[in-house]
């Protein structure tokens, strides 16, 4: 059974994908810290402001205690794991593919971050009057959808397995 070849299971694709959602990451992240205060909101609608903060350690700011050469070991890990599963996934899984590029698009967002400032820019906040969500960036954005693209092909996977045995 010959596997049809997806868009994002090919290198060139995946590459030009990172490149562009890396060059999206950084260029607005250059547009943060030109122009966005310190640790102030911005109001752009209920519920969400732009709000320039620095993450000094991982997602949601885990392990911000640590010797930011560990975090740039893990980032590069993460990326290195990331790449060995697209090359073993079957060509035709989509979104698992798509996920793959997502995933390493936003590491390396990061990962130019912390290697330029020894932080990562984050600007994005969502709240209510009684709680808000960690700040976060376009990097951040791409490894959750990316995650969640995963997910959904592991998903789209299961069902296409259960209804070829019935």
């Amino acid at each position: 059974m010959r596997q049809e070849q997806t868009l994002f299971s090919r290198p060139l694709p995946i590459a030009l994908f990172i490149l562009i959602a890396l060059a999206a990451d950084q260029f607005i992240k250059y547009l943060v810290e030109a122009y966005l205060p310190f640790q102030q909101g911005v109001p752009v609608m209920p519920m969400l402001d732009l709000y320039r903060t620095y993450n000094y350690g991982v997602a949601f700011s885990m392990l911000s205690g640590m010797e930011g050469w560990f975090i740039v070991g893990i980032r590069l890990a993460v990326v290195t794991f990331v790449l060995w599963l697209w090359r073993r996934t079957p060509k035709d899984r989509f979104f698992a593919h798509l996920g793959y590029a997502m995933i390493i698009a936003g590491a390396l967002g990061n990962l130019v971050d912390r290697l330029l400032f020894g932080y990562v820019i984050d600007y994005i906040l969502f709240y209510t009057a009684t709680w808000s969500f960690a700040v976060f960036n376009l990097a951040d954005s791409f490894i959750t959808v990316g995650a969640g693209a995963i997910i959904l092909d592991e998903l789209l996977q299961a069902k296409k397995e259960r209804s070829l045995k019935l």
